[in-house]
């Protein structure tokens, strides 16, 4: 990372950061050119590996290209805030972002439950999920096992260096 400075290496603070967000931006490999999915996650961080789980439909383009190469890349990023400064080039945006990548896979029947409870726990924590398993047959759930992550964060302090 070029910038040092706004670097976030503390993996409970990338945690927090990804807790925060509302949407992870999921890059996959196509033929000429990336293929970008917006989804909603959950996220666990245990014995220093972050997981993400997202949902999906049982068929379409994002599940035929993961079954031909499941690398991907991903970023989030929150706390946007607009710093406006007297001339056009004095203006930034604040941020806090997660950015990285991993090895997506297509969890099977008994692993459903879970996953889509810790995509639940990410918009609605403290809540106990309950959930129609006869649905679980209709939707795929997808893991990311990370084996990159980068954090980092621009605030107003750090705006105009």
């Amino acid at each position: 990372m070029r910038r040092k400075d706004r670097e976030i290496k503390d993996p409970e603070e990338i945690l927090a950061i990804m807790k925060q967000c509302d949407v992870c931006n999921i890059a996959i490999c196509d033929k000429e050119y990336p293929y970008v999915i917006p989804l909603n996650f959950g996220v666990e961080y245990e014995n220093g590996e972050f997981t993400m789980y997202f949902h999906s439909a049982t068929a379409g383009k994002k599940l035929d290209l993961l079954r031909e190469n499941n690398k991907v890349a991903f970023s989030m990023s929150c706390a946007h805030n607009l710093v406006v400064g007297e001339m056009a080039c004095e203006c930034t945006m604040e941020f806090d972002s997660v950015c990285g990548n991993g090895t997506m896979e297509i969890l099977g029947e008994e692993e459903k439950m879970a996953a889509l409870t810790s995509v639940m726990n990410q918009y609605q924590p403290g809540v106990e999920h309950k959930f129609d398993t006869r649905l679980f047959k209709v939707i795929s759930v997808l893991k990311l096992t990370v084996n990159e992550i980068y954090g980092k964060r621009l605030k107003k302090k750090h705006a105009m260096e």
